[in-house]
């Protein structure tokens, strides 16, 4: 079942516009045939192929690699260790101050290992046989030393150091302070506290793993990567220090991509290890990541503590503010973080209206895999708290979770509403989005069947999740965390021109991994320039030396609906400023006399005076000598798009972080089996307020693919170490990774509130995953309100969990406490 509430604009010509109806999908007829080109695709003359040798221990010195007998084997070119990394690299640059600064990053161990499946050799080979049968007659000599996976025991005086040059495991440490909290406290009638919430480590997992095929030019010095890496010129920031060459050496080619969800953006790493082969070597050099590969050391998700959590609340429910201690593992190395320590603050009070917060944020490292993006980044952890929250409030105080929420509500009049931090949320309304969601699951029968089940040995829960994508990020807000950053603002660009024969072209910086780029530029396109979007051609993909770009290009932060599409439109809008200023010369008019339609510039109301696309471009292009004296145009136009942030307060922690607000409001009916604490979904909703559709069926597909992404994350999905730092779900016969078997119909609506600050009115929302966390937490809270009374304290729960829950004595410590102030 699918409702959408529309809004639809026609132009002043009243013809036909294409955004907001579901055109077909351009990318869809290569893709479906099998015709799509994959990094994986790409062949070059003489290729050779690498395997990585990993560690199988979390920690350890490297004592020696023995890789004699592995260079006589059959096909080997070379072999690269630590050794030799250490004098071809410089380490990667660092986002963290110092001490965290100081820690050194190689593209190999070097001297010893951090995490189990961290590469320690990498094997050159004409064959990807040949190079892997290589790797395991290299004789690595291991001193294992002590592993610390816990984020909390990384903390203790006594824990092994990860690095040493360093002197603690803490990455990143800062408190984060807005409003009154001590006052709201005093002010309350009630402050909940709670012990401790954990967030569980996972990750996604796309079709297609991590791939690249590098090439080295030496008469030029420059590489080409085609690769699949979602941020190119961010990875170069990265590559073209530790390499010590400029960057417009580092040719990024990609094209189509199998799914990312923010992994494929950390990938420098491998990247790095082939650019350093293909150089040693002088042949192209092929990298392929196994399944296992992926999990082992690809890109894991945020795993996130939160301590001591305080929440003043009145007796009504209205909640006045919240403290937590939180402390967040981000594996052996930060790499991309710790921006997740500050990206988190796009949505601090979430969908609420509480202005009194105090977070003491931790960042740390551990010996397990390095986190990155992954869906919801850094934002889902916190909002999932916040919404733990509501529901044990509701629980403790014995309120309804429905009209808890909707009393804290910040409420649709009150938009533009400015957070306790000074991020502005743009435009929505939540209690109407709550409202339709409920609807959608039958929310009165469901009540009411969850009396008439009692005793019955089944169970039902209703549960509701929210979650903000605040898309389209401000990197100034890298500066909270590390002051001297060069960072601020963000950006794309766009390229929208009329070719030889009149064909329009576009082509854009982003990186697309399924959300439709194709499709949605033409639709913006078609729309200003008066044709059909089977007449407009997106050059898909990124190619620095053919697209245009900035720094921070790429497919990331729900950014494409107001970054990439506000890029589109500032290109197209200047194309057919020029074209109706060179149609206006060509029949003496003024430029606001000309229209554009169906591919032709035509004078408004002369039948008859009018001047197809293809003679437009003729005459720039191939006459030019008969063009209008003094016009100056070229049908090949360039835009920036730059949102209009400004650089945050650094010593307050405050700015607006991010440019719009989309909504996605969750809720489910979940059936729990007494006797084993299965979960079975009933009813699933997804309710969407992305502002301004420019294609609701891409944006029912996004809402569909974030759902299931978080109900795998919610009851099979997780990343479980060992006390020794050894990964127990490394592959998919471990690692219960979602299928459509596992996810239930789902229901969707979507309502519009456009967002005043995007230059379409639209906004980012691809990265809804973690409303689904919330809602089953919220579900299995419920149900546990009907049994034992136990809290519902860790994000990931199986059967096993949920079976423990559901036994556990209600006059069994809960970790949570009702303070009554009055």
């Amino acid at each position: 079942m699918s409702t959408t509430t529309l809004t639809r604009e026609k132009t002043t010509t009243g013809r036909k516009t294409w955004s907001g109806q579901n055109v077909p999908r351009k990318e869809d007829g290569r893709l479906v045939k099998g015709q799509g080109r994959f990094a994986d695709d790409i062949r070059r003359h003489n290729e050779s192929h690498v395997y990585l040798l990993r560690s199988p221990y979390a920690h350890a010195r490297i004592r020696s690699i023995d890789t004699r007998s592995a260079l006589e084997a059959p096909g080997v070119l070379t072999i690269l260790t630590g050794d030799e990394v250490r004098q071809l690299q410089k380490p990667f640059m660092e986002i963290a101050p110092l001490p965290g600064g100081y820690i050194e990053d190689y593209c190999l161990a070097v001297d010893k290992v951090r995490f189990m499946g961290e590469p320690v050799a990498a094997v050159l080979a004409e064959t990807a046989e040949q190079a892997r049968d290589a790797a395991d007659l290299i004789e690595v000599d291991y001193d294992p030393l002590e592993a610390i996976v816990d984020g909390e025991a990384a903390l203790r005086d006594d824990a092994p150091l990860l690095h040493g040059k360093v002197g603690s495991n803490v990455v990143w440490h800062g408190l984060y302070d807005w409003g009154q909290f001590e006052e709201a406290k005093a002010k309350a009638d009630k402050v909940v506290k709670i012990k401790r919430l954990h967030f569980h480590r996972f990750t996604s997992t796309p079709i297609e793993c991590n791939a690249a095929v590098v090439e080295y030019y030496a008469g030029s010095g420059e590489y080409t990567f085609w690769c699949n890496n979602t941020m190119p010129q961010f990875a170069a920031m990265f590559m073209g220090p530790a390499l010590d060459i400029p960057t417009d050496r580092l040719h990024f080619v990609t094209q189509d991509i199998g799914g990312s969800f923010g992994n494929k953006i950390t990938t420098y790493v491998y990247l790095t290890i082939c650019a350093i082969l293909a150089k040693k070597s002088g042949r192209p050099v092929r990298w392929t990541e196994f399944r296992s590969d992926h999990i082992l050391g690809g890109s894991h998700g945020n795993e996130r503590t939160f301590l001591d959590i305080e929440v003043p609340v009145m007796n009504d429910g209205t909640i006045l503010g919240i403290s937590a201690r939180a402390i967040d593992d981000c594996g052996a190395y930060p790499r991309y973080e710790p921006l997740g320590s500050v990206i988190w603050t796009q949505v601090v009070p979430g969908v609420y209206r509480f202005r009194n917060v105090r977070v003491d944020y931790t960042q740390v490292v551990t010996n397990k895999c390095p986190v990155g993006p992954n869906r919801g980044y850094s934002r889902l952890q916190h909002m999932w708290m916040v919404e733990r929250i509501i529901d044990i409030v509701a629980h403790e105080l014995n309120l309804d979770a429905v009209d808890i929420r909707q009393r804290n509500y910040i409420k649709p009049e009150e938009m533009p509403y400015e957070t306790p931090n000074g991020c502005v949320y743009d435009s929505g309304d939540y209690p109407r989005c709550l409202n339709i969601a409920l609807q959608l699951i039958n929310y009165d029968y469901w009540r009411k069947r969850q009396k008439e089940v009692q005793g019955t040995g089944k169970l039902i829960g209703i549960g509701i999740g929210s979650t903000l994508d605040s898309g389209t990020n401000n990197f100034g807000q890298a500066r909270i965390i590390n002051k001297d950053l060069p960072f601020s603002g963000n950006g794309e660009v766009s390229n929208v021109k009329l070719d030889l024969y009149g064909e329009v072209v576009v082509t854009i910086g982003t990186t697309p991994q399924g959300q439709g780029h194709e499709t949605t530029a033409a639709q913006v396109v078609s729309d200003i320039l008066g044709v059909s979007p089977d007449q407009v051609r997106v050059l898909i993909g990124h190619d620095n030396g053919r697209n245009v770009y900035t720094g921070f290009s790429g497919t990331y932060a729900s950014q494409f609906a107001v970054t990439g599409l506000g890029a589109v439109q500032g290109a197209a809008l200047k194309l057919k400023a020029e074209i109706q200023a060179l149609a206006g010369g060509i029949f003496g008019v003024s430029p606001e006399q000309i229209e554009l339609v169906d591919g032709t510039a035509r004078v408004q109301g002369r039948q008859g005076q009018s001047i197809p696309f293809i003679g437009l471009a003729n005459i720039v292009f191939a006459n030019n000598a008969t063009m209008p004296p003094g016009l100056d145009v070229s049908l090949n136009c360039t835009y920036t798009y730059r949102p209009p942030f400004q650089v945050p307060d650094v010593e307050k922690k405050m700015g607006n972080l991010t440019l719009t607000y989309a909504t996605q409001m969750h809720a489910c009916v979940i059936q729990v089996d007494e006797a084993t604490g299965e979960t079975k979904i009933l009813e699933y909703a997804a309710v969407d307020d992305s502002g301004r559709l420019i294609h609701p069926q891409i944006v029912e597909g996004q809402v569909h693919g974030a759902a299931g992404l978080g109900i795998g994350a919610a009851l099979y999905e997780a990343l479980e170490y060992d006390a020794e730092g050894q990964l127990l779900t490394p592959n998919f016969y471990a690692y219960k990774a979602v299928t459509a078997l596992d996810v239930p119909m789902i229901k969707t609506a979507a309502i519009e509130s456009p967002s005043p600050f995007s230059p379409n009115g639209a906004k980012g929302m691809g990265e809804g995953g973690g409303a689904p966390l919330h809602a089953i937490c919220s579900a299995l809270q419920d149900v546990m309100h009907q049994r034992s009374h136990a809290i519902v304290d860790d994000s990931f729960n199986p059967a096993e969990r949920v079976y423990r829950l559901l036994r556990q004595s209600p006059s069994a410590y809960r970790g949570v406490e009702v303070i009554a102030n009055r």
